[in-house]
C-alpha cells in the first residue's frame, strides 16, 4: 500500500512538473499568409495541404490549442522562395517535414514575427504582414546606410552621421510638437523602392515623448537613408490633443535637412491621392498648417 502510494505520488508529481515545463517552451509556426505562397509549396509532396482556407483553419486551431496550454507562441511568415534558398545553402531537402521545422526556427530567430496572444486570424495576419514589410524597409534602409560608404572630402561614415542627423531632426520635431499623441510618415524615394515608416509617439504635458524602440528605430533608420541619399522626401505629421481639432504638418526632405512645407503644400499633400494624383476630400475638423521650423543650430550635420 505504501509502495502504490509513494509510486501515485510519484507520478503525479512528476506529470505536473512536466506540465510545469511546458509553459516554460517557446514555440513558433510560420505561416503561409497567401493563395500564392500556399500554392508553391504545393510542389513539395510531404505538404499535405490543397486548400488554403483549411490550411488556415488548421493553422488557427494548432495556434489556439498551444494557447491552451499556456507557452509562449510567435507567429512568423513562411516564404517559399526563401525556404529554397535556406534549403540549397544548407544541403537540406526541402520536400521535408524536418526542414521545415529547421527553417521555421530560424525565422523564430532572425526574421519578423508577432506574438500570438488568443487574436483571430483574420487580426494576425494584417499585423504579421505589416511587420514584415516594416522589417523589409528597415533592413533596405539599413542596408542603404551601410554602402554609402565614407565621405570624399572628410572621410566621415555618411551613413553613421545620417543616422546621428536623423536622431536630432526628430528630437528637434517632437519637442517643437508638443503634448499630444503624434502620428508621424516619413516618405523616401529610392533607386528600387519607395520607403515607407510611420512613428506613433505620446507626449504629456512635461516630460519627453514616449515611444515604441523598434518603430523609433524604423523610422529614424528610413529618415537616414533619406538624408545620406539627398532624396527629395517627405515627413508629414498629425498631432490629436483632447478637445481640438488634428493638427496637419508638413516638411520636405531635401539636401540633408527638413524644410518646413507651406499651408498650401501641406493641404495638398494630405488631399491628393499618392497613387493616382487625383484630388481627396479635405477631412472634417482637420487644421491644416505649414510645418514649423525646427532649430537645428547644434545638431551634427554632415556636408
Amino acid at each position: 500500500m505504501t509502495d502504490r502510494h509513494t509510486r501515485t505520488t510519484h507520478d503525479t508529481t512528476t506529470a505536473a512538473l512536466r506540465r510545469a515545463l511546458r509553459h516554460e517552451v517557446a514555440g513558433t509556426v510560420a505561416l503561409l499568409a497567401d493563395e500564392e505562397d500556399f500554392t508553391a509549396m504545393r510542389q513539395y509532396e510531404t505538404f499535405p495541404f490543397d486548400d488554403h482556407r483549411r490550411y488556415l483553419a488548421h493553422v488557427e486551431a494548432l495556434l489556439k490549442n498551444l494557447a491552451a496550454r499556456g507557452g509562449h507562441t510567435t507567429v512568423a511568415l513562411f516564404d517559399p522562395e526563401d525556404y529554397a534558398d535556406h534549403c540549397a545553402a544548407t544541403g537540406r531537402d526541402p520536400d521535408h517535414p524536418a526542414s521545415r521545422a529547421a527553417y521555421t526556427a530560424e525565422r523564430a530567430a532572425t526574421g519578423p514575427r508577432v506574438h500570438y496572444t488568443g487574436q483571430a486570424l483574420a487580426t494576425l495576419l494584417p499585423t504579421l504582414v505589416d511587420t514584415a514589410v516594416r522589417h523589409a524597409t528597415w533592413e533596405y534602409a539599413t542596408l542603404l546606410l551601410t554602402d554609402a560608404g565614407p565621405c570624399a572630402d572628410c572621410g566621415q561614415d555618411i551613413g553613421r552621421a545620417s543616422f546621428d542627423r536623423a536622431s536630432h531632426l526628430l528630437l528637434r520635431l517632437l519637442e517643437a510638437a508638443g503634448p499630444g499623441t503624434h502620428h508621424l510618415v516619413c516618405s523616401v524615394p529610392t533607386e528600387d523602392e519607395q520607403l515607407l515608416a510611420t512613428l506613433h509617439t505620446t507626449r504629456d504635458a512635461t516630460g519627453p515623448a514616449r515611444l515604441d524602440s523598434t518603430e523609433g528605430a524604423e523610422f529614424l533608420t528610413v529618415l537616414a537613408a533619406g538624408l545620406a541619399l539627398g532624396s527629395p522626401g517627405g515627413l508629414v505629421l498629425r498631432t490629436t490633443t483632447p478637445g481640438a481639432p488634428d493638427r496637419l504638418h508638413g516638411w520636405r526632405l531635401n539636401d540633408g535637412d527638413l524644410h518646413p512645407l507651406t499651408e498650401a503644400e501641406v493641404f495638398d499633400a494630405y488631399c491628393t491621392d499618392a497613387r493616382t494624383g487625383e484630388p481627396i476630400a479635405p477631412e472634417p475638423g482637420a487644421d491644416y498648417r505649414a510645418g514649423f521650423p525646427l532649430d537645428t543650430t547644434d545638431d551634427p550635420h554632415h556636408h
